[in-house]
Parts: structure tokens; C-alpha cells; sequence
């Protein structure tokens, strides 16, 4: 069992797609398929189940991967520590951040980290949730900034800051002259919202719910910056993050805080237990906490 047959048998699993897989490890797909034949031989059982649309893992699969993201997260860790300098604080990181914290915290945290880390080479995934967690399981990523909680037994996550969200209106509408909007005056409103897939559209409808109220929701989205602009048309209103409404410089919209209990998220970095971290990655999460 060689690490080279793990990775192709991981990047198989993650992509569902044999093609997909070579693509994603420079491989021509034949010979990234001979490689997991050898290892399903070598293990004796078939790992795969070759289907018209893609490969889906058998049982013997699901119980192999568990522990061939444990070895390359072993193997990984050793080549990391021992390539590591003791005095040098330079390398790659590779970050993944949910989009809808990617615009707006990035910019000022990468600043002072490239100023205080002028040598980092820095890849920047931007994904939701869900696939960020396999990218860092997979060891794609080395760090990640979510919304928390992440509960996984192969992750910490340290909680950075909560933020609350507010309500983005129409410059016209009718609560607009607000300094606090209750509840109760935006029942009826019909809302905007991301797709279920983001994990900030959970929270703005599950605080609707918490408050006794099934918003009205005529539209989901992919991105913040759509739902923005159909506010600005009075499509109807939404609830946004406070990082975003310090960014926006458009006279057409204006954002308000709830009256009471505030609707907030937690965010937070997110690494794997198991993998060494650099110093590179530690100096990024010194940027992240200051």
C-alpha cells in the first residue's frame, strides 16, 4: 500500500469521478484507474462502485478512507516538520474562508500579515462550510475561518469574535428612518436569503423561527453582493452580516439593528488536530486574533 495509491483512492472518494480525480492529482485517468485497482488487490476487497454518473465508495471504501486521511495527515506532518527551518518563517498557506466573510475580514487581516510575513505564499479557497471541512480533512487547506460551531472530532476550532447581523433595507422603506426595527413591524416583509448551503442562511431563518415568525422568503441566492442589489430595488429585505454593511458605501440601501434579542454569528479559525501547523499558519492566526 503506497502513500501515492492513498491520495489517487482519497481524491477518488472526494471527487466522486474518476475523471475528476486525475484531473485533480495530474494524472491520466488509466493509470490513476490502475493504481486503485492495485490497491483494491492488495486489500482484497472492491472500493468503488463504478457507476454511469460516477464512483460511489463500498463499505470497505468508507472504512479505508477513515484511515487513509489519517496516514497522509501523518505523512504530511512529517514532511512539514522536518522541512521547517527553525528560523525561517516563510512557505505556503493555503486558506479556505466562507464567502461571506472572505470580503470583508480579508482585506485588512492579510495586510499586516503579508507586512509582518512578506515570504508567504498564500492560496485562497473560498467555499461554504461542508467543503471547506473536507478540504481540510483532505489537507488541501490549512486553515479555515467559518462560522462556528464545527463539530468534528478531527478539528479545534478557536472562536474569534461574534458579530451581529442587521437588517438591510431599502433606502426608502418604510422602517428606514429607524434607529432599532422590532420584530413585529417587519412580519410580512417578504425576505432574501442565501441558499440552504450557506451556513448564514440557517441562522438568519433559524432566528426568524426563535422569534416566532416563518418569514416570507421569495428569494435565494448565491451571493451576498446579488441579494444587495435586490434590496436596493425593494425586492424585499434581508439579514446581512455588520462586516458587510460597513463596507457598503451605496446610498440606496441602509441597515438597521433588531430591537431585543440580536440575531449574531461566531466566527472562528478552524484547524486539524492531527496535522502540524507551521509557522506560517500561526502567524496568520496571530494576525487573525489581533
Amino acid at each position: 500500500m503506497e502513500l501515492r495509491q492513498l491520495r489517487y483512492f482519497v481524491a477518488v472518494a472526494e471527487h466522486g469521478n474518476f475523471s475528476r480525480a486525475a484531473g485533480h492529482c495530474g494524472l491520466a485517468q488509466p493509470s490513476l484507474s490502475q493504481q486503485i485497482r492495485k490497491l483494491e488487490r492488495e486489500v482484497g476487497r472492491p472500493l468503488f462502485d463504478r457507476l454511469p454518473r460516477g464512483a460511489v465508495l463500498t463499505e470497505a471504501g468508507s472504512r479505508l478512507l477513515r484511515h487513509a486521511r489519517a496516514i497522509l495527515a501523518a505523512a504530511d506532518t512529517a514532511h512539514r516538520e522536518v522541512r521547517e527551518r527553525s528560523d525561517e518563517l516563510a512557505g505556503p498557506l493555503a486558506l479556505g474562508v466562507i464567502p461571506t466573510i472572505a470580503p470583508y475580514l480579508l482585506p485588512p487581516v492579510l495586510k499586516r500579515f503579508i507586512r509582518a510575513v512578506p515570504r508567504a505564499e498564500l492560496v485562497l479557497h473560498e467555499h461554504v462550510t461542508d467543503r471547506l471541512l473536507e478540504l481540510l480533512a483532505a489537507g488541501t487547506i490549512d486553515l479555515a475561518i467559518t462560522s462556528l460551531p464545527v463539530d468534528h472530532g478531527l478539528f479545534h476550532a478557536e472562536p474569534l469574535f461574534t458579530e451581529p447581523l442587521l437588517l438591510a433595507l431599502p433606502a426608502d422603506h418604510r422602517l428606514a428612518r429607524r434607529k432599532l426595527v422590532a420584530w413585529s413591524e417587519v412580519a410580512g416583509e417578504r425576505f432574501l436569503v442565501l441558499h440552504e448551503m450557506h451556513c448564514l442562511a440557517g441562522q438568519s431563518l433559524g432566528f426568524c423561527r426563535r422569534r416566532g415568525a416563518d418569514p416570507n422568503v421569495v428569494m435565494r441566492g448565491e451571493q451576498l453582493a446579488t441579494i444587495l442589489h435586490m434590496v436596493a430595488l425593494g425586492v424585499g429585505i434581508s439579514l446581512v452580516p455588520r462586516m458587510l454593511a460597513r463596507t457598503d458605501r451605496s446610498a440606496r440601501r441602509v441597515y438597521r439593528p433588531v430591537r431585543g434579542e440580536q440575531p449574531e454569528r461566531t466566527i472562528g479559525v478552524v484547524w486539524h488536530l492531527h496535522r502540524y501547523r507551521t509557522k506560517v499558519s500561526r502567524a496568520f492566526i496571530d494576525a487573525l486574533r489581533s
